[in-house]
């Protein structure tokens, strides 16, 4: 059993979120990594998260050879990844190749911007009948009857969010979308009534949003844009005005379907943008403050573990967070100033 000591004697106990469906038991950080893209090596990060028993679902666009020489490389750490896969025709052949030639790893995430469809349903079915003992994570849903849907179909563990991630544009584009917070109380009591999980995936923009969605109930967290910019993230440095920055950019983007299908389609819209993030060095530090955030909150809601977190919890709405009186003057550890001298909305007026 893996835990972590937390202030006041409390501890966060990982291993304690009971056996999937798939008759598999997480012994993890429920912290999972979004499988983003930047143009590098994304095997990187999966090295330095399953360190700390964090999790990484890889993207789907990895070679049979490169998920070869990754599972030769790093075996200790392939009982923190995932395989991933869409509903595109050649996806579930690849995925079988893969656990065939790595069979070590246990865990498959089923992919898609939009899980409210027969044939996604029919996919989780496929999945959980070629493999009855993995873990089977599927998505993206937001409500609770499509949660159960896809339970009831064969997955463990279910991913929720559409349109709250940091490059994500399809509450723009489409004008599809629902409150990350609210899709997440909603959806973990539809999952916890059948035995199952779900993972919150995006809205997180520090430790504390962290800390909302596990009070929430959700019982794993994809993080994407707070681990971008990062050593292990993948990617060049680029320097612009004496800046470091790194590219970061959402997989339905204009940059990602041109890199990895040849374009934007005719029939489709790009649903993601493409930033520049400062560089921020080794993801180590960022990994070691999202768990202590864990910790605090566990001691200041007087939650013994992280499964405790969600009865020990209120959400009340504030207008504003912090007090921002000190906002852009902010010293970083190198002694640099942080950015603005007033709050956003202040520099709007």
């Amino acid at each position: 059993m893996e835990v972590f000591e937390c202030r006041g004697g409390f501890f966060l106990e990982h291993s304690n979120f009971g056996n999937f469906l798939g008759s598999r038991k997480d012994k993890g950080n429920p912290i999972k990594s979004l499988k983003w893209i930047h143009l590098g090596n994304f095997f990187r990060l999966p090295k330095i998260l399953a360190k700390h028993g964090l999790f990484t679902c890889i993207h789907k666009h990895y070679s049979l050879d490169e998920w070869k020489k990754f599972a030769a490389e790093n075996p200790t750490a392939l009982k923190n990844v995932a395989v991933s896969i869409g509903t595109a025709q050649g996806d579930f052949e690849a995925l079988c190749a893969i656990i065939k030639a790595v069979p070590e790893i246990e865990y498959i995430c089923l992919d898609v911007a939009n899980g409210y469809s027969e044939h996604f349903v029919a996919l989780v079915r496929q999945v959980r009948a070629a493999y009855p003992s993995h873990t089977i994570m599927a998505g993206n849903v937001v409500t609770g009857e499509m949660v159960e849907e896809l339970i009831l179909s064969g997955a463990d563990v279910i991913k929720v969010g559409i349109g709250p991630g940091s490059v994500c544009t399809t509450r723009k584009k489409t004008g599809v979308g629902y409150p990350q917070l609210s899709a997440v109380l909603e959806c973990a009591d539809a999952a916890h009534g059948l035995g199952g999980h779900i993972i919150s995936d995006g809205g997180c923009t520090n430790p504390g949003d962290v800390c909302k969605a596990f009070g929430a109930g959700a019982d794993f967290v994809m993080i994407g844009g707070m681990f971008a910019g990062h050593d292990q993230s993948g990617g060049d440095i680029i320097e612009k005005n004496g800046r470091k920055m790194k590219l970061f950019y959402g997989m339905s983007s204009a940059t990602a379907m041109q890199r990895y299908h040849g374009g934007v389609a005719e029939y489709r819209a790009s649903e993601g943008k493409t930033v520049e993030v400062p560089y921020r060095g080794d993801i180590e530090k960022t990994v070691l403050d999202i768990l202590g955030g864990l910790r605090s909150a566990c001691t200041y809601t007087g939650a013994s573990k992280l499964k405790e977190l969600p009865r020990r919890t209120t959400f009340i709405r504030v207008t504003q967070q912090t007090n921002e009186i000190f906002f852009g003057s902010e010293l970083n550890p190198s002694g640099k100033n942080t950015g603005s001298t007033m709050p956003e909305e202040e520099s709007k007026k």
